[in-house]
């Protein structure tokens, strides 16, 4: 019969992969070609890994995966970047008005 049983917890598969070189390539590149660029993680979710969103001076902003919290740390602190919390900080108001000026652009998508 079975009552007691304990019943086997069905592992969720992650749709999302890990962080790879090409990630890393893009986000050092972005750091290089822009000024005043500052790190922010965001956290993990059920439908993503941990990623990390670069933004710079002028509100231009990227976002990759990252091999976690303390990954994004270390690659700010070898890149020489800021690195914050979004969850604790929020985004910069710069980066709200870069994304309001594209919506505002003719014939220009997100």
């Amino acid at each position: 019969m079975g009552l007691f049983r304990r019943r086997k917890q069905a592992r969720v598969a992650s749709h999302d992969r890990a962080a790879d070189r090409g990630d890393l390539a893009h986000l050092e590149n972005f750091i290089r070609s822009r000024r005043g660029v500052e790190a922010f993680i965001e956290p993990r979710t059920t439908v993503t890994e941990t990623t990390v969103i670069l933004i710079a001076d002028d509100g231009e902003w990227t976002r990759r995966r990252i091999d976690g919290p303390d990954g994004a740390r270390r690659f700010a602190y070898r890149m020489g970047i800021p690195v914050y919390d979004v969850r604790l900080m929020g985004y910069p108001q710069r980066m709200r008005d870069f994304n309001e000026r594209r919506k505002r652009r003719p014939g220009q998508q997100m």
